[in-house]
Parts: C-alpha cells; structure tokens; sequence
C-alpha cells in the first residue's frame, strides 16, 4: 500500500483512508450515469434534446417538455436509478457474508419470497385493496423467505455461507413453483400481471406510487450499509480469523443479511423481478477498484444503475411501439456472465 495513493480522513473518533483510484473512477461513473441519465429521458416517441430536458427538469423548458419529462419520464429514469443501485450493493454483502462470486439476491430466496408476496396479492387482494398495497406484499414476502431460510441454515451456534446458499437455492425454487401455481390456476388478468412482475419491468412508475415508497428505504438504508463496509471486509476472511480479530461474526451477519434483504426487497417490490444485476455489478466494481468493500459497494450502486438505465433505454428504444420489460435485457446479459462465471470457477 503506498501512501501518495491514499487520501487519510481523521477526526476524534474515527480515522479513515479513501482510495484516489476508487474517488477516480467513482468520478467518471458518477458523470456517465448522469449523461446516460439525461440521454435517455429524452429519447421516446417523442425526442427531447438533451439541454431541453435538463431546462425541463429545472422547471425552465417548455410546456410540453416539462409535462412530458418532469410527469412521465423521469419517475422512471429515478426508478432506474433506484432500482439498480439498491440490487448492486444487496448482491455485493451477500457475496461478502456468503464468500461466493454466484451469491446474489435470488440466492438466498429474497426474489423468490417478493415475488410469491406481489403474486399472491394479486391472487387475494387485488380485487379487494389498493394497488399500493403491492409493495407492502412484496417486502413482506422477501423478509419472510429470508427468514425462513436463515433459521433452517441455522445449526451449533450459527450459521455457514455454504449452507444459506444451498437451503437458498432449494427454498427459491420451491417459492417459484408456489408462485406458477397460483398464475396458472387463477384468471387470465392475473397471469399477465404476475408474469409482468416476474418478468422485471420500470413500465409505469410515478412519483407517490413507487418513488416516494422507494426512495426512504434507499436514503437510509445506503449509508448504513457504507458505514458497515469494514465488517464485510472481516466477513470475507473467514469465520476464524474475523472471530480472531475480535468480530461477533453471527451478528454482523445477520444485520448484513438483513440490509441485504430490505434493500432487495425494496427494490423488488416496485421493479418486479429484474435479475442478474446483483451478481454483475458486484464483479464489475471487483475489476475496477479491488475487493476493499468501503471502494467496492459505492462502484456497485452506480454501476447497478447504469445498467439498469441502459436496459430500460434499450427496452423503450429497440422495438417501438413495443415496451419490452427491462428484466428481458439484464437476463440476456446476466445469463452468459453466470455462465461464464461458473467456467471461470469450474476448478476450485
């Protein structure tokens, strides 16, 4: 570690080092997730120039820029945002509690669990309650799940990365099959609805309805979990060298995997089942700045939310008039990356 690469921050109480290559390349990510930002709110059936939609966000563009930027498309592109960086940061603890480049939010069950919640308020309530009662489901279920998952991983005292992901992966395709049976054996309306929200999809957000559910969630749930990096960063070693170095392994796991899961499930319940960005961003931000957690987890927000802005762009640009769900396109991109993952790691 050489000193002139470092930025020390101390004060009474807490002493800290930032890495100049991870406040670099935070920098530039920062700066092409605002441009991709702007870009993409333009671009619809009807083109917007970039200038023209920062005047409108600023409340200085034209009436009908402002009414179609500030009331249809930027909940989306803030959804996007959302969305993206709260999948990145949940897949990127549960790799480090879990000490597994496949982990991610489907891993241990916490999808599966939101989508058998949003699934079965359509199948019991959506004739009877309002509509924003779908994220309450939503979260409910991924705590659910995870829970149920973490006590039956449970055995002497504790509990192991190995065993939380193969009860996991057991109890998410049990959830899912739940979840086929029920679209199958109700109406039509609700097969197309759950397959939307399994699918994953950013279609038709606004602000009271799934921004100003999201957006607590995200303000404090994402600064815990920075402040918690340097536990990830124990967990990582290992159960007996961060027990060695004083960690109560058992509980910082726990309040990890319970950030993990209220941000995944956050996300979740207002963008459906988007998959696969917990597991790429994770790596992505692994190549850019290393595996020091306090560099790693801003990196994987921001490259979260690129790619789900990208995908969501690619979504409402590629087949018009169609709107192809945002979910379609991480899949397309996160299937072959696990694929190659799984080739990478074939002989460890």
């Amino acid at each position: 570690m050489k000193q002139d690469r470092y930025v020390p921050i101390q004060g009474k109480g807490y002493s800290f080092l930032i890495s100049k290559k991870s406040m670099t390349v935070s920098f530039l990510l920062l700066l092409a997730m605002v441009l991709i930002f702007i870009i993409s709110t333009g671009i619809g059936s009807v083109f917007i120039s970039p200038l023209e939609v920062v005047l409108s966000i600023l409340g200085h563009g034209s009436a009908t820029s402002e009414m179609i930027v500030r009331n249809l498309r930027l909940p989306r592109e803030v959804a996007a945002v959302l969305i993206g960086a709260s999948l990145a940061v949940s897949g990127a603890i549960l790799q480090g509690i879990v000490r597994n480049p496949l982990a991610s939010p489907d891993t241990i069950s916490t999808t599966g669990g939101a989508t058998l919640g949003a699934v079965s308020f359509f199948f019991f309530f959506s004739a009877k309650a309002s509509i924003q009662w779908l994220p309450v489901c939503a979260i409910l279920g991924a705590f659910i799940a995870s829970f149920l998952v973490y006590i039956l991983a449970w055995k002497d005292g504790g509990i192991t990365p190995l065993r939380l992901v193969l009860i996991g992966i057991g109890f998410a395709a049990a959830l899912s099959s739940v979840s086929y049976m029920m679209m199958i054996s109700g109406p039509i309306v609700l097969a197309n609805q759950s397959m939307t929200f399994m699918t994953g999809s950013i279609y038709g957000v606004s602000w009271a309805k799934s921004i100003a559910p999201l957006l607590p969630w995200v303000i404090i749930l994402l600064p815990l979990v920075f402040i918690m990096a340097r536990h990830l960063n124990i967990q990582e070693l290992g159960d007996e060298v961060a027990i060695g170095v004083g960690g109560a392994v058992q509980l910082q796991r726990f309040v990890l995997l319970l950030l993990s899961v209220a941000l995944a499930g956050a996300a979740v319940a207002i963008g459906g089942a988007i998959g696969f960005i917990g597991l790429m961003a994770p790596h992505m931000a692994r190549r850019l700045v290393g595996p020091a957690f306090g560099s790693l987890l801003p990196v994987s927000a921001l490259i979260g939310a690129i790619v789900l802005l990208l995908a969501d762009l690619a979504g409402r640009a590629l087949f018009p008039p169609l709107d192809i769900p945002a979910g379609v396109f991480t899949a397309c991109i996160g299937a072959p990356f696990f694929v190659y993952l799984l080739y990478r790691s074939r002989n460890r």
